[in-house]
């Protein structure tokens, strides 16, 4: 299931970033995050997608979930409920 929510996230930012960069067959784009603060995500290579998820906290402490991105301690954090 990580991989699948994953691969759904960095599709979807992707697809999003190449609609938006107006790019087309042959043009590259590099998407550096999708951070709410507007500053480049520290970026690890991963070789299953799931792995991304790097800090995982029950649903109830979703903030400190958003805190731990945001001050660079964690790169996604996954949501249990």
């Amino acid at each position: 299931m990580p991989s699948l929510l994953a691969a759904s996230d960095v599709l979807g930012t992707g697809w999003l970033a190449a609609v938006a960069a107006e790019a087309g067959p042959g043009k590259t784009i590099a998407v550096l995050g999708d951070s709410a603060a507007s500053h480049p995500a520290h970026l690890r290579r991963r070789d299953r997608p799931g792995r991304v998820f790097d800090h995982t906290l029950p649903l109830e402490q979703v903030a400190d979930g958003y805190r731990a991105m945001d001050e660079r301690r964690a790169i996604k954090t996954l949501l249990t409920l």
